[in-house]
């Protein structure tokens, strides 16, 4: 059987190994390896936040690379994410929408890792991301315009009736339907990244077994071709890297703009 015969059943172990499965407990309440990786990112981001702050804390001006390279994050998420969208209220909805960013960003990260299965990596815990984000940003509204001014806010000002009512069933649709867009992109994003990455790591491998059966013309040219797919393959991780930053940068930029629109006025 030829290598590329092998591919649709060692494709199909991939992605079936992509499945959330119980490692603690089971299917009804236990651990999975979405989970678990999960909690892996969260305990890493911690203990960054921590080493940060402390090595911040010990100088006046900042010093060295990773003392530097948090500072830019955390300004990055400050100033673009929050500042630039949201102006005089910045500092109230900062901490929610760099918690998301910074949270979304180590998981993806920890998804370029061989044999890891990040959080975002399932629809489960993306959708919770979006539900977070989707409660935030309606609690903002009805806090700004109260309950049903809320409501009434979707209904556009100067619109004759029934079209003014009409406008107000698409919004109120829409709005819900971010809750929907926010989860499935993050998670359709990583997904295929990581099913992408496994088909060029696997084609690698199969060219690259052949060799280890016995040296052959038919064996070595085999590993010639395993060698471009490990280009290839280093390439694509090298743009997940890029996705995984935009991704997390995508979902908070969203999250402002949402919270932006409930705080005006009209």
């Amino acid at each position: 059987m030829s290598e590329f015969e092998q591919l649709p059943d060692a494709v199909g172990e991939l992605v079936d190994s992509f499945i959330a499965q119980p490692i603690i407990g089971n299917e009804y309440f236990g651990v999975t390896q979405y989970t678990f990786w999960m909690a892996i990112a969260v305990v890493i981001l911690v203990i960054l936040l921590f080493a940060f702050k402390k090595r911040q804390a010990a100088h006046l001006v900042p010093e060295g690379r990773f003392v530097n390279a948090i500072e830019f994050l955390v300004e990055f998420a400050r100033k673009d994410l929050v500042i630039d969208l949201l102006g005089a209220t910045w500092r109230q909805h900062f901490p929610f929408i760099a918690t998301i960013f910074f949270f979304i960003l180590i998981n993806n990260l920890i998804g370029l890792v061989p044999g890891a299965h990040p959080g975002t990596g399932t629809i489960g815990v993306t959708l919770a991301c979006a539900l977070m984000t989707f409660v935030y940003f309606i609690g903002v509204g009805v806090k700004r315009h109260g309950g049903w001014g809320y409501l009434m806010s979707l209904k556009p000002a100067g619109v004759p009736f029934p079209m003014n009512w009409l406008v107000w069933v698409i919004e109120l649709f829409s709005t819900f339907l971010r809750l929907i867009t926010l989860a499935v992109r993050l998670f359709c994003n990583m997904f295929a990244g990581h099913v992408v990455m496994g088909t060029f790591a696997i084609l690698a491998s199969l060219f690259i077994q052949r060799l280890a059966q016995g040296v052959t013309l038919e064996a070595i040219t085999g590993a010639g071709i395993s060698l471009m797919w490990i280009l290839l393959l280093i390439i694509i991780y090298l743009v997940e890297m890029l996705v995984a930053a935009i991704q997390a940068y995508v979902f908070s930029m969203l999250t402002g703009v949402y919270v932006q629109l409930v705080e005006e006025e009209e």
